[in-house]
């Protein structure tokens, strides 16, 4: 039928010229739109002073019709003129699809343009079943059996149309069964265990393993061969596999045939070939010996281990091969790895591509690789993890490229694509502890693409008001030492509002220097000094350390001791006001840190360890120091899950030794209060503290809430004053174990759930520890990280605790915090 349509075509459209034969004197063209008339006379196999003849006619046509721009063609005389008459095919003026949702237009399209569907591309009416056909199958291999699709065509002015594309995709296919025949060593849930594709039950279908892909089943029939050959099955076959579909198309039956085979047995490693190392050296990262069951995974791994070592001596482009020979008679397997090293190259060149703003220098210091020193795989892996740390660029691409014309140079091609390194925010956050919090940020990590930090923060809720500015040079020196400044400002008042801490206020201002050196790849040491004034409004609670000294630093005691002659008001609360005092600070600090997590949010391997200290020195208002440790271990758990393990531990003390030149020393709450007075009171009376002999009161630490001990309140753990109220302590403990795990339907990397348990609690000082009293939680909590900042939601269930703690089953937070 298409080839007597298509003679119709030849035949019919040339009737004045196709019983006669003349020469050709001119030649026109009508009916062109878009197309010159030059082109039409480069598509023609005739041109003026020819003879146009019926063969001729006929090849005239054919050759303007494969060229795929005309819908109708024909042929005219008049005298010596030949006429061609032709009817264009129109162009595409857009394309649009509407309800795709599981692929998305940026997919489809690229789909089209290789079926010649394209804005600006002509428009065959033929093509509409290759759009349909095309569209189909592209959902078909995502499990998307039961798609329609409808291309609409919208006429347009100037010969022009639009396409008009409606999808309805339709459920996508769910994998109700996978059958695995023939398996005699192992069972189907063992072979199964690490497929991508699961059946519909479980939690298969909130994580949408249940979907039915083609590559997903492709994959895990590579990953079945894979756990047979990893465990000495090397004649393994899938002899054959089908996929049936339901009628409704819904539905996915799977059906696998093996033939396991036998067991083999390693019988020999050899080493062969140009070794370069010394033979020990190199078996050492042989994975396998004579006797062990063959494994492909531990051969692979051998083979890589080897050239991995190579490419980091020179050896760029050193080829191991495993060669194995096969006993069927024995069921024993010869392994040997025949090293090609090839030519020892070095570097002539490293380059950088795509830092459109960071200068070259930001991207060559962070390079391990150097120009004219041998290769090595390893400096370029560190290299780019370096400079992927920097979070300057989007993504970093490293290339290896022999100079053309030697067998010993490579250059190095570093690829980056540039991300925006600063921000300017207006917004706000709630935290149940600080209420609504408004800020503003100007933050700019790589300023005018040299990679120094400088920032400036305002902000305000509830209890606190503070504002910053920070200047970070991280190459001071070439050497890699950094040097950073800052300059801040905050207000702090409980006085007047109701809290979970120790009524008092501060008005705040600090400024400090700080110089870091790095120690190795993942450690850093910094060293820091600041000046801290500190003027502090305080109540009764609060007495002067020295009642010689007007001037004094104030520490805390309960009114009911009265140690220093304190009177009660008239209320009896003990709530004096005893007037502003200042206090000055002048710090010094060091911190240790290492840090090996790979990624800064939600990491999944690696660990975090930071060691601090801090002292004021001689001629503070109060002399004390403070030591802090933290850690954080990552391990992967599977494919998608990770299991945390973290802790803090915090700790205080003066050592001005007022509490000894006056004789002051904490006292049983029970030693001082009347019982009666005792049992009004809303929490445990052994974390009544009476005397403050440790860390001044403003350098307390505290405990509790979203971010720290997970169920109880903001701030309100530890110890107390007698109206309950926090007061911090000189020791904290907090400790905690989680399992993070991907939210169904979500790939957002910086989403998470997380099963956690939390545990710790605040204590006065180290001699007043005790584990009976650490508090514990258990519960769930939702981290994402949104265009607003950080959301962090937990649900949490104290599993531990004592009467009169505040606690919170739901708490949260959100809004970028500075």
């Amino acid at each position: 039928m298409k080839r007597l349509c298509l003679l119709l075509l030849l035949i019919l459209p040339f009737g004045q010229v196709a019983a006669e034969t003349f020469r050709i004197t001119d030649i026109r063209v009508d009916g062109l739109q878009r197309i010159s008339e030059g082109n039409v006379f480069s598509f023609i196999p005739v041109e003026v002073g020819d003879m146009m003849s019926p063969p001729v006619a006929r090849s005239t046509i054919r050759d303007l019709y494969r060229t795929g721009f005309f819908d109708d063609i024909s042929l005219g005389r008049e005298d010596g003129v030949l006429v061609i008459t032709v009817t264009e095919r129109p162009a595409i003026s857009a394309i649009t699809i509407t309800g795709n949702r599981q692929i998305s237009t940026d997919d489809l399209m690229p789909a089209l343009a290789s079926i010649g569907i394209a804005e600006g591309e002509i428009f065959n009416q033929l093509e509409l079943d290759r759009i349909h056909q095309e569209l189909v199958r592209q959902y078909h291999s995502r499990g998307h059996y039961a798609a329609e699709v409808d291309a609409q065509v919208n006429r347009l002015a100037r010969n022009r149309v639009n396409l008009a594309i409606v999808v309805n995709e339709g459920r996508p296919a769910r994998i109700r069964h996978i059958n695995i025949v023939g398996n005699e060593s192992f069972s189907e849930s063992e072979l199964r265990s690490d497929f991508e594709a699961h059946t519909t039950r479980g939690l298969a279908f909130w994580r949408g393993r249940n979907r039915y892909t083609r590559e997903k089943v492709s994959g895990d029939l590579e990953t079945l061969r894979s756990f047979y050959l990893d465990r000495g099955y090397i004649d393994f076959a899938i002899e054959s596999t089908q996929v049936s579909i339901s009628p409704d198309k819904q539905d996915i039956f799977i059906t696998a045939n093996v033939r396991e085979g036998e067991v083999f047995t390693v019988s020999e490693v050899q080493l062969t070939g140009d070794l370069i190392l010394h033979e020990e050296t190199l078996r050492m990262l042989i994975q396998t010996e004579p006797g062990d069951t063959f494994s492909r995974r531990d051969i692979e791994q051998s083979r890589d281990s080897i050239t991995t070592l190579l490419s980091n001596i020179g050896y760029a482009f050193a080829n191991v091969s495993p060669m194995p020979r096969v006993d069927r008679d024995t069921r024993q397997v010869e392994i040997n790895f025949f090293i090609e090293p090839g030519q020892r190259v070095y570097v002539r060149r490293i380059q950088f591509q795509g830092n459109t703003k960071s200068k070259d220098e930001v991207l060559r210091r962070e390079m391990r690789q150097f120009e004219g020193s041998w290769f090595s795989q390893a400096a370029l892996d560190r290299s780019r993890m370096r400079i992927q740390r920097l979070g300057f660029f989007d993504n970093v691409n490293v290339e290896t490229i022999p100079v053309d014309g030697t067998d010993d140079q490579v250059d190095i091609v570093v690829s980056v694509e540039e991300q925006p390194s600063g921000s300017f925010q207006i917004g706000l956050g709630y935290s149940q502890f600080q209420g609504l919090i408004a800020q503003i940020a100007v933050d700019q990590d790589n300023f005018l693409g040299t990679g120094r930090r400088v920032g400036f923060q305002v902000q305000r809720s509830r209890f606190l008001t503070q504002a910053g500015v920070t200047y970070v040079n991280p190459y001071w020196t070439d050497a890699g030492i950094s040097r950073g400044f800052f300059l801040r400002y905050s207000e702090f008042d409980t006085l007047d509002r109701s809290s979970n801490i120790a009524r008092f206020s501060t008005s705040q201002a600090a400024g400090g220097v700080n110089i870091g050196f790095p120690i190795t790849e993942l450690s850093f040491l910094r060293f820091g000094t600041s000046v801290q004034r500190v003027d502090i409004n305080l109540p009764g609670e609060f007495v002067p350390v020295d009642p010689d000294d007007p001037e004094s630093a104030f520490t805390f005691v309960v009114p009911a001791t009265r140690p220093l002659g304190i009177s009660l008001d008239e209320d009896g609360d003990g709530l004096i006001d005893r007037g502003e005092r200042r206090v000055l600070t002048y710090r010094i600090d060091a911190t240790w840190s290492r840090d090996s997590r790979n990624h800064f949010l939600n990491p999944t391997r690696g660990s975090l360890n930071r060691l601090s200290a801090e002292f004021s020195l001689p001629g503070s208002s109060r002399e004390f120091y403070k030591l802090n440790y933290r850690f954080r271990n990552y391990w992967p758990v599977g494919q998608r899950m990770a299991f945390g393990l973290r802790g803090d531990l915090s700790y205080g003390d003066s050592y001005d030794n007022w509490d000894q030149r006056l004789g002051l020393e904490n006292e049983p709450i029970e030693e001082i209060l009347d019982p009666e007075l005792i049992a009004t009171l809303r929490c445990d009376p052994s974390e009544i503290v009476t005397v403050d002999t440790g860390l001044p009161f403003y350098e307390h630490f505290y405990g509790g809430g979203v971010q720290d001990i997970r169920g109880f309140d903001d701030n309100s753990l530890g110890p107390k004053d007698l109206a309950c109220r926090s007061i911090g302590g000189s020791l904290k403990v907090v400790g905690g174990v989680e399992l993070a795990f991907p939210i169904p339907f979500i790939e957002a990397r910086g989403t998470r759930l997380a099963w956690f348990v939390d545990a710790g609690n605040v204590y006065r000082d180290w001699d007043d520890f005790d584990v009976n009293r650490l508090r514990a939680s258990t519960g769930i909590s939702l981290t994402w990280q949104a265009p607003v900042g950080p959301i962090i939601i937990s649900l949490a269930q104290p599993i531990r605790k004592r009467d009169g703690d505040r606690t919170q089953a739901l708490q949260f937070t959100f809004g970028g915090m500075f």
